[in-house]
């Protein structure tokens, strides 16, 4: 055993040392594999970064919520085929209405729509024309997550009423009202008055967009003031439990397509989104670029195993004489060919290491882009180290069988 270690030792000992007497050529020939493992390394730790972000931060609905709106939440293709979804008819008030009064299994039933580029002004102070504007009914909080630090909630009469009462985020509190207590104060959204009734629960951001910068206000007085005639809204429908959550998501489908007056050979001309449903589309969408991702890097780990293969070659040219000697003086077929082979596995393995690195920094760079969690992606990295190791084999054996296969005695009359 002790024997084994000690030839291990030597033989990694002898590999680093034809490395280092020709650094040039080790150099480029580590560049391809610094690449290769740099590409396949850097893409999937950006797409994990984004995937732990999505599976907490894409939990956007409350618990058993199925929301319900004209086009698809994540849209691929091209124009034709999201002229699709342009084209079918939008979703009103009245027919969440009439859902509501339709659906009997769901908790309840919510109303919503959003706009963005609003301006809220309190005296003289006033924000960047970047707020959005949300208009829900009593549920609305709920729908998102959302929970109040101070005041009350939209309550029923306030959509009933149309009031021009407004819940307010974090952001939008501390531009407008940064030293006084805002309950109870009017507030101009877009130069019309709103009194403000309570204040959001922070969130932070999402994706990089500022949940807390914005206004929430009775979707009745949004459709006022807000609406367009493009305008489309959402329908926000909550099972009783996650037991019944699909046989909810199933009747709020038949009741939807009745209220669409769709006809049975029809296709649905609305979406039904869940959260499982946002994980597993943008699941989809990165399943493609990491296939590509790692074809590419494939094709460059190949041409740099060539590139180690071409390097080895050379080596065993030059150390013809040195292979006669080691020959000479002991050294068996197997201490010859572990010694080239350990060469090429550490050569290899040397480029796939700094790859490594260099591919987690740079997709951890996403992370400080969009505010989220650095992640370490353990098992591509052990891929990765592994397809290096693989390729230092495959593309070392040769040279090394080579210069295993040298006869000492032409070999010390090399020259």
């Amino acid at each position: 055993m002790k024997q084994i270690v000690q030839s291990i030792r030597d033989a990694f000992s002898m590999a680093i040392e034809a490395i280092q007497d020709n650094r040039l050529r080790s150099i480029l020939t580590l560049f391809g594999m610094i690449v290769g493992v740099f590409a396949i390394i850097a893409v999937m730790t950006a797409i994990r970064t984004l995937e732990t972000s999505i599976n907490s931060g894409l939990n956007i609905f409350g618990s058993n919520v199925i929301y319900i709106q004209k086009s698809p939440a994540i849209q691929m293709g091209d124009h034709a085929s999201r002229r699709k979804y342009w084209r079918r008819p939008n979703i009103t008030y009245d027919m969440g209405e009439e859902l509501k009064s339709r659906m009997v299994s769901a908790e309840w039933v919510s109303i919503g729509d959003d706009r963005g580029g609003i301006v809220v002004k309190a005296g003289k102070y006033k924000t960047n024309p970047n707020v959005v504007v949300s208009g829900v009914d009593e549920f609305g909080l709920e729908v998102s997550n959302g929970s109040l630090s101070a005041g009350r909630n939209i309550i029923h009469e306030d959509v009933a009423y149309g009031r021009r009462v407004v819940l307010i985020g974090k952001t939008v509190l501390n531009k407008v009202f940064p030293y006084s207590d805002p309950i109870d104060k009017k507030i101009l959204i877009n130069g019309i008055s709103y009194r403000v009734v309570g204040i959001i629960e922070p969130k932070g951001e999402l994706f990089g967009n500022d949940q807390d910068n914005v206004v929430i206000i009775p979707i009745t007085s949004y459709l006022q003031y807000f609406s367009h005639s493009h305008t489309s809204l959402g329908i926000s429908v909550k099972a009783p439990s996650a037991e019944d959550f699909d046989a909810v998501k199933e009747e709020a489908s038949d009741q939807m397509r009745i209220v669409r007056a769709l006809q049975p050979n029809e296709e649905n001309n609305f979406e039904m989104i869940t959260n499982d449903s946002l994980i597993e589309t943008f699941g989809a969408f990165t399943a493609g670029i990491k296939m590509f991702a790692f074809a590419v890097s494939i094709i460059a780990l190949i041409v740099a195993g060539i590139g180690i293969m071409n390097i080895m070659l050379v080596s065993v040219t030059e150390r013809i004489k040195e292979i006669g000697i080691r020959k000479a003086i002991g050294a068996t077929r197997n201490n010859i060919l572990f010694q080239f082979l350990l060469e090429a596995v550490f050569l290899s393995l040397l480029g796939g290491i700094i790859g490594v690195i260099l591919g987690v920094l740079a997709g951890n760079g996403i992370s400080l882009i969009m505010t989220v969690k650095p992640v370490v992606p353990m098992d591509w990295v052990f891929i990765g180290l592994g397809v290096c190791s693989a390729i230092g084999v495959i593309f070392g054996i040769y040279p090394a069988y080579k210069a295993a296969s040298l006869d000492p005695i032409e070999s010390l009359r090399f020259e």
